[in-house]
């Protein structure tokens, strides 16, 4: 039996208590699209970032992209159902130990902390507080447990120190949400300067020949999986999860200060976050979008922004998408302009779209009949020069990031339902 079957009494159930979480259409069938997301995705990084998309799709108010998200938050008690995105993370969660607290992460660090949100917002819930203590076991391994590189970043590996892209979607937001729960300053802190030590080594060395790519993150650094390319999906994950973190910071209520000092100072900090964190999101677009055409492959970015020679693909294009769409509503003054949108809409209305396959055939990048997404890259080989067609888990959840972030745009009257 697939996920969808059986959880079909529990989103029919939230539909009704929900508004309809997809009131405009977006060129392509985006429920498909997150259907097919759960029924392919088994590892812990897919599994966290399908909560995730599950979250913004059908309970934005519980995603830290809401108004009020900790202050929703507490009524979790309330609720007679568990929230989509619950529901699937508690189904899915595995309880471990160590590194692998709420998943097998295969040796990963940065993975099974992708189902970090989703455990702390299920420890709220009578009978699941077991997944709360998960969480907060996951949290000491992070800080406590894993190896760091020179700077004090975080390693992504378990058994040595490597750093990848990827790694600032899955554990920053995670760690930032767990410091908002714990009234923890210090882990607030700490998620944002991961996010600041990640940049220090991964940004690329731009040289007078390469420009173009300036502000653009390589994908791995270390003595394993080194890959110092610059890689699609790699900067979306960077930029996406630092929009998560930015969007935590901003969101937190206040935090408990011994005297007005104190306070204040936090108050400076937040502020300088914010601003911090912006700027690094928009260095990171700002190269995707001025990376110029030979980055670009039927309106997609290429699998690497520096391989000309290599497709364009739908993950990466997706999610980078998606961040800007958030970004037009956090920090309007700043990303809430047709440079960045304007270019959020040729990505969206080229997944609505036709491409020509290798054989000569006419494809709709998303199939109509069951919502499979492609040209993705292959999620278990980032440099497979061969377009992923069968879809693939992460890519399926970005472009259901992409709808919603899409749709709380248009909400906020920053984006246009054409």
């Amino acid at each position: 039996m697939t996920w969808s079957t059986a959880c079909a009494s529990t989103l029919s159930s939230l539909r009704v208590r929900r508004r309809n979480p997809f009131p405009f259409d977006p060129g392509f069938p985006i429920d498909k699209v997150i259907v097919t997301a759960l029924n392919i995705s088994t590892y812990s990084w897919e599994l966290g970032t399908a909560t995730e998309a599950l979250l913004e799709l059908y309970s934005p108010e519980l995603s830290v992209f809401g108004d009020s998200p900790f202050e929703a938050a507490k009524n979790l008690s309330t609720w007679s159902i568990l929230p989509h995105a619950l529901a699937y993370a508690a189904e899915n969660i595995v309880i471990g130990t160590g590194p692998n607290a709420l998943s097998d992460g295969d040796g990963a660090v940065g993975d099974p902390a992708s189902l970090g949100v989703g455990a702390v917002l299920l420890g709220k819930v009578e009978g699941y507080e077991r997944f709360g203590a998960a969480a907060a076991a996951e949290y000491e391994f992070i800080t406590q447990g894993a190896p760091r590189a020179w700077n004090g970043a975080i390693s992504h590996r378990v058994e040595y120190v490597e750093l990848w892209a990827d790694f600032i979607y899955m554990a920053p937001p995670f760690l930032a949400y767990y410091a908002v729960e714990t009234r923890n300053i210090t882990l607030l802190r700490e998620a944002v300067y991961q996010c600041q030590a990640y940049r220090q080594i991964l940004q690329y060395n731009t040289t007078t020949a390469d420009k173009n790519f300036e502000g653009l993150w390589e994908h791995i650094l270390g003595p394993v999986k080194n890959d110092p390319g610059l890689w699609s999906t790699g900067n979306s994950w960077a930029a996406a999860g630092m929009a998560r973190v930015l969007a935590t910071v901003m969101k937190a209520p206040a935090f408990p200060s011994s005297d007005d000092t104190e306070a204040q100072e936090i108050a400076n900090w937040r502020k300088n976050a914010v601003k911090t964190l912006t700027d690094f999101i928009k260095e990171i677009v700002d190269g995707a979008i001025g990376a110029g055409p030979t980055a670009y492959d039927n309106k997609l970015i290429r699998n690497y922004y520096n391989n000309p020679d290599i497709f364009g693909e739908t993950s990466g294009s997706s999610l980078m998408a998606a961040t800007v769409y958030r970004l037009a509503v956090l920090i309007p003054d700043v990303f809430g302009n047709d440079k960045y949108i304007q270019w959020a809409e040729g990505i969206r209305t080229t997944l609505g779209g036709t491409f020509v396959n290798a054989d000569g055939t006419i494809l709709e990048h998303v199939d109509r009949d069951n919502g499979t997404v492609r040209p993705a890259v292959n999620p278990l080989a980032w440099t497979d020069v061969n377009p992923w067609m069968t879809g693939s888990p992460e890519g399926q959840s970005f472009v259901a990031l992409l709808y919603a972030s899409w749709r709380d745009c248009i909400y906020a009257a920053q984006c246009w339902n054409d």
